[in-house]
């Protein structure tokens, strides 16, 4: 699988197994990647931008590594999450959206609600929520 996508709660979610899949047609989509979550792979998430993402954690690595684009991805005030790499499989869309579990989450994220340990598919719902109008 290469991509696919399909409406998810109140918008849609675009699975790619690689980050580097996605494209113009993504902006207004939840993309759930296969992707480890550092600098390069949230790169590609800003030129578009989705209105969340969720990489994998490919373990965090030294410095952190393999999460540090969700920091980046903040200063776009883009929701940002990755799923821990002993629940799903890196390079895997699918998995990640069946079995994965949030490992860490930015700032935007947070905002949104989403708490690491929640279920990916959880987490996408409150990305996808429609803000409450205020009075």
């Amino acid at each position: 699988m290469a991509k696919t996508s399909f409406p998810f709660a109140n918008g849609r979610v675009v699975l790619m197994d690689s980050i580097s899949y996605i494209d113009e047609n993504d902006r207004n989509a939840c993309i759930i990647s296969g992707s480890h979550g550092g600098v390069s792979s949230a790169r590609y998430a800003l030129a578009i931008p989705p209105v969340g993402v969720v990489f994998n954690d490919a373990g965090i690595g030294k410095d952190y590594a393999g999460i540090a684009g969700l920091h980046l991805l903040d200063t776009a005030h883009i929701p940002a999450m990755a799923v821990a790499h002993t629940s799903a499989r890196i390079g895997d869309a699918t998995d990640t959206w069946n079995c994965g579990i949030i490992s860490a989450v930015n700032q935007a994220a947070a905002a949104r609600g989403i708490t690491v340990g929640m279920h990916v598919q959880t987490a996408t719902a409150y990305v996808l929520q429609r803000p409450t109008p205020t009075s």
